[in-house]
């Protein structure tokens, strides 16, 4: 199967070489490599052009900055591998993950898989309470309107056949994309697992860019997606 990796990225020059080696040193697993830069103005782009363009399968530039969700929209539908894996430009995810998460979908268990942060025994940074609290409950609500029993919803690591995922028609720009993509997958009843992960968080001196706005809009997003 070809794993189609999908890395949205807005002024990760620090990070972005380095999470596509990871990906490139995989063994035993077909990817294809697409990053979707989101305007970036602190070198990315340049790193980009001049040192991935031959250790990736796609580069898009957008024209200017729209947001995670757009990015991750556009990345899907260049996408063509049998699997479509959403990874973080930051280091927070490892790729050695990959093949925990795509083997319930190999294995014929799966057709969606959520890497949790929240479950399961792999190492994982100590840093925001006030995060993590919000987090689960966030998680908590889009389960009580999903009915699906997830841990971690705002996950970067989400899998997907390809067939599930392209039917669905994507339209928050931003962080809603993790709501909106729970309560559409949900609608569509396929089988969903979660594999528990290993978390690298990082602090907003070393570019974490989610914050307390972000958690309104997907608590907006739960509600809109869900009842409509």
């Amino acid at each position: 199967m070809i794993i189609s990796v999908l890395i949205p990225c807005f002024n990760e020059k620090n990070t972005i070489e380095e999470i596509v080696k990871r990906i490139n040193n995989l063994k035993n697993l077909e990817t294809e490599i697409i990053i979707i830069d989101d305007c970036s103005n602190d070198g990315t782009k340049e790193i980009l052009i001049d040192k991935l363009q031959n250790k990736v399968s796609k580069i898009i530039f957008n024209d200017k900055n729209f947001g995670k969700g757009y990015s991750l929209k556009k990345g899907i539908e260049f996408a063509t591998g049998d699997i479509i894996l959403i990874q973080d430009a930051d280091l927070e995810y490892d790729p050695k993950e990959y093949y925990k998460l795509i083997n319930p979908i190999i294995e014929g268990h799966a057709d969606v898989v959520y890497g949790s942060r929240f479950i399961g025994s792999e190492e994982k940074r100590i840093l925001f309470f006030w995060h993590t609290v919000a987090n689960k409950l966030l998680t908590l609500l889009s389960n009580m309107f999903t009915n699906l029993n997830l841990t971690d919803m705002e996950t970067c690591y989400k899998v997907f056949k390809r067939e599930i995922i392209k039917k669905i028609e994507l339209k928050e720009k931003g962080f809603g994309f993790d709501p909106e993509v729970t309560a559409k997958v949900a609608k569509l009843k396929p089988r969903i697992y979660e594999i528990g992960i290993s978390y690298f968080g990082r602090t907003y001196d070393q570019g974490k860019k989610i914050g307390l706005r972000d958690a309104f809009v997907v608590l907006k997003c739960i509600i809109f997606y869900n009842l409509f």
